[in-house]
């Protein structure tokens, strides 16, 4: 390689560590300087802690946790009007705080605030947990506050002030008629900045069923994005959201500031750090699940 061109792409490199803003990798040109995942210390310290998100979920070493009980939902049934934002990183829906989550070991009740997702390129790989190695195509996460806090601002300073609901989605081969309101909305949204109106939208419509929210993994974390302040408590579901290659895609459609498509806008994961991953219910549970599924299995095995 030349020295002019390595100069150039070392000076690049310093350029992008000290810009005024951060990116992901996907969006980073030398044109921007915006600091990448590697270099996000630069642009908040806290992004180097020992306690930050998201993280490899390596379910053997999850522990079982009696107190992971059933959460309890309050408002995600009521529809509401809102927007969707290309905030230049993502797609954000402002929540009303009449949505509300509590139970589940939670040491209070916290009100909703927004929701946002991290995905792919065109529908592949792009949640930003893993679980035992592997990527699901993307992630949900909503985010809540304590519910005696006034702003995201005010929970962060509080060690367990945030509470965020992670969902993993996978693809299918139909299409799920709840996210129509939002895969129409991204058309409007593509270029950073702009934001659309949402009508007659539902928590509940977005997340799992409630029947299947009763499997999830817990630990302490951190925000996913600077200043990556760890105050944020995760519950992260087992069970995934269905969406078909379309509606995966569909997000790919989006820009950043700069006009590149906006994928892959995921966090690398972060070292666990001693940190303990519990898991909801007791051992037995889970295992009565396992051995559920493989009785299943049997019988179809069987039959044929």
């Amino acid at each position: 390689m030349r020295l002019p061109l390595v100069l150039s792409l070392l000076l690049c490199s310093l350029g992008a560590a000290a810009g005024a803003g951060w990116c992901y990798d996907s969006q980073f040109s030398c044109g921007d300087a915006c600091a990448v995942p590697d270099n996000w210390t630069a642009v908040a310290a806290a992004c180097g802690g020992s306690a930050q998100s998201p993280i490899n979920i390596v379910t053997s070493r999850a522990r079982s946790d009696g107190r992971l009980g059933p959460l309890t939902f309050t408002g995600y049934q009521l529809a509401f009007h809102g927007y969707a934002i290309n905030n230049g990183h993502t797609v954000q829906i402002n929540l009303p705080d009449t949505a509300k989550i509590s139970g589940g070991h939670l040491n209070a009740t916290y009100k909703a605030v927004q929701l946002h997702l991290h995905w792919g390129r065109d529908g592949g790989l792009g949640s930003e947990h893993t679980v035992d190695g592997e990527r699901y195509p993307m992630e949900l996460h909503v985010v809540h506050i304590k519910d005696k806090f006034g702003s995201l601002a005010d929970a962060l300073l509080d060690p367990a002030g945030v509470a965020v609901l992670g969902f993993f989605y996978e693809e299918s081969a139909n299409w799920n008629g709840k996210y129509d309101s939002i895969i129409k909305a991204l058309r409007n949204i593509t270029g950073a900045g702009t934001n659309t109106t949402l009508m007659d939208l539902s928590l509940d419509m977005l997340v799992l069923p409630r029947s299947e929210r009763d499997r999830y993994f817990r630990y302490h974390g951190s925000l996913t994005t600077p200043g990556c302040d760890e105050s944020v408590v995760w519950t992260i579901f087992q069970r995934t959201i269905l969406l078909s290659k379309q509606q995966l895609s569909a997000f790919s459609g989006l820009r950043f500031p700069n006009g590149r498509p906006m994928t892959r806008t995921y966090r690398p994961v972060q070292p666990l750090n001693r940190r303990d991953v519990f898991r909801s219910g007791s051992a037995a549970v889970w295992a009565s699940g396992l051995l559920l599924g493989c009785s299943v299995l049997t019988a179809l095995s069987l039959a044929r």
